[in-house]
């Protein structure tokens, strides 16, 4: 396991990846779920932050 700081230039990256059921695992230990929700190593959650159909741009 990577022991990544903000402040570190090289960002974490996916070590297994696992779509059909919406997780990643990155390299620090981090679980990110599609919903955009975190389970951090520690055990703290993140919860999901979604952005609304408003914000999100649209392409004409």
């Amino acid at each position: 396991m990577c022991s990544h700081q903000l402040s570190d230039t090289h960002p974490v990256h996916v070590v297994a990846a696992h779509p059909e059921q919406g997780w990643n695992l990155m390299c620090d230990g981090t679980i990110v779920f599609d919903d955009s929700g975190e389970l951090l190593p520690d055990g703290r959650v993140v919860d999901p932050h979604r952005v609304t159909a408003q914000r999100l741009a649209v392409a004409a």
